[in-house]
């Protein structure tokens, strides 16, 4: 993940700039906390098919998240849900690259996100769980040592991204200064900075672990309607468009 001083100087312009492409859309993007983090591989791609010699840049999808509806539609849903389940949630492609931005982020995900190279091993961990051969969501270890899970939003009969809670403490936590150790060198930081906010987490006890586990695929099921609508809308607005341009040609 680059950060905005990054894209900065990879840009030649300045920061006010990068915010205002940011909230605007035409710059792949990330909300982590209060903080815009850029995805190197969604960057690139923007550069090569938008930015070529043009003044005027545009956007690009993450690959396997642009058959869905946009983000500005999924991202109320998932900050509502991410609240009344207790978790912190996220939408992101196979890639495990976010489509919206992570919602009620728990507070040790923040700081780590401060981490240089810290949102890429998010990224990286949710990636993994692409790969996982279980269709059915169930809990697993992420590399902050907390819970996470998720389920896949289909397009159609494929598979194109994921619905993704995480943020939840294992039972046993926090964990000892030997792990805390561990685990900051991993992200090649102080375990002192992670420390101080692994009290910032989300306990859940057994019948709201499982009401999680029984919502992430309702909530992948929703958006995959929603995008069906909007796929659909989508496309007899563009089938009007043309019968109004060929009218007034004739």
């Amino acid at each position: 993940m680059l950060t905005s001083k990054e894209l900065q100087e990879l840009l030649q312009v300045d920061r006010s700039t990068i915010y205002r492409m940011a909230e605007a859309g035409s710059l792949p993007a990330v909300k982590v906390g209060r903080q815009w983090r850029f995805p190197e591989a969604a960057i690139e791609r923007w550069l090569i098919s938008g930015h070529q010699g043009t003044g005027r840049p545009r956007a690009v999808e993450p690959d396997d998240g642009a058959a869905l509806a946009p983000s500005s539609c999924i991202q109320p849903i998932i900050d509502l849900l991410a609240d009344i389940l207790g978790v912190m949630l996220v939408v992101t492609d196979m890639h495990g690259v976010p489509i919206t931005d992570v919602s009620n982020p728990c507070g040790l995900f923040d700081a780590v996100a401060q981490i240089p190279g810290g949102t890429a091993e998010c990224i990286a961990g949710w990636q993994d769980l692409a790969g996982s051969a279980d269709l059915e969501p169930r809990f697993t270890g992420s590399h902050l040592g907390l819970m996470c899970a998720r389920s896949f939003i289909r397009v159609g009969a494929e598979l194109k991204a994921m619905v993704i809670a995480g943020g939840i403490a294992p039972g046993v936590w926090p964990p000892s200064d030997a792990e805390l150790d561990s685990m900051a060198q991993g992200f090649g930081a102080d375990s002192a900075d992670l420390a101080a906010h692994v009290g910032e987490v989300y306990d859940l006890d057994a019948n709201a672990r499982q009401r999680v586990l029984e919502a992430l695929p309702r909530v992948a099921a929703m958006i995959s309607e929603i995008s069906a609508e909007f796929r659909s809308l989508r496309g007899k607005l563009e089938a009007i468009a043309v019968l109004t341009e060929r009218s007034t040609r004739s």
